[in-house]
């Protein structure tokens, strides 16, 4: 993986909890950093994701679509081709 050098700011009582839980961890400051960067961002795309998801699906017009496709799907009762 490529990486980048940069310089950020953190409160200093905060650098002392970093530097604790990554001498458990076993891991260093710069290690531990970019792994709970990484966890945060996943967790925000997922939320993003999940955000665009219940905005779309809030939408009554396509929330009927949806509903009126099951229904039609459920009626069809047709077996052929569905062997898969």
């Amino acid at each position: 993986m490529n990486t980048q050098q940069i310089a950020i700011s953190i409160p200093v009582d905060m650098v002392s909890v970093i530097d604790e839980i990554s001498k458990r961890k076993g891991v260093s400051r710069s290690k531990f950093i970019s792994i709970v960067l990484h966890e945060k961002i996943a967790t925000e795309k997922k939320q993003c994701l999940k955000n665009e998801y219940d905005s779309i699906f809030s939408d009554e017009a396509i929330c009927r679509e949806q509903l009126d496709t099951a229904k039609w799907f459920e009626g069809a009762d047709a077996d052929e081709g569905q062997e898969w």
